[in-house]
C-alpha cells in the first residue's frame, strides 16, 4: 500500500469516528433534554397534588377565612405550572431539534445510517 492510498484510509476512518462521535453528542444531549423533560413534568405534577389536595380538604374550612394563605399558595402553584411547562417545552423543542440533527447526519453516512435506524 502505498502512502497516498494509507493517506486516504486514514482520512476516511477519522471522519466516520468523527461522525460516529458526532452522534454520540447528540444523543447524550437528547438525553440531557429527556432530563428536562422529566423534570418538567414532576414540576407541573406538584401543584396538581396541591390544588387536589386543597379540594378534597374543603369542607374543612372556608376560603374567606384562609384567603391570607390560599392567595400566596395558588400563586406559588401557579408559578411552578409556568416553570413546568417552560420545561416541558423548551425539552420537546430540543429533542425534536436533536432528532433531525442526527437524521440528517444518517442520510449523509451508511454506517450511521444502520446505527440508528429503528425497524
Amino acid at each position: 500500500m502505498n502512502p497516498e492510498e494509507l493517506n486516504e484510509v486514514v482520512l476516511h476512518n477519522s471522519f466516520e469516528q468523527l461522525r460516529l462521535q458526532e452522534v454520540q453528542l447528540l444523543l447524550s444531549e437528547k438525553r440531557t433534554s429527556l432530563s428536562t423533560l422529566r423534570t418538567g413534568i414532576a414540576v407541573l405534577a406538584l401543584p396538581l397534588s396541591v390544588v387536589s389536595f386543597l379540594v378534597a380538604t374543603s369542607q374543612m374550612w372556608d376560603i374567606l377565612e384562609v384567603l391570607y394563605l390560599m392567595a400566596p399558595l395558588l400563586a406559588f402553584c401557579a408559578s411552578l405550572v409556568g416553570v413546568g411547562s417552560y420545561l416541558v417545552m423548551r425539552a420537546v423543542v430540543r429533542i425534536q431539534t436533536f432528532d433531525r440533527k442526527i437524521e440528517g447526519i444518517s442520510r449523509e453516512d451508511d454506517r450511521v445510517r444502520d446505527l440508528v435506524r429503528i425497524d
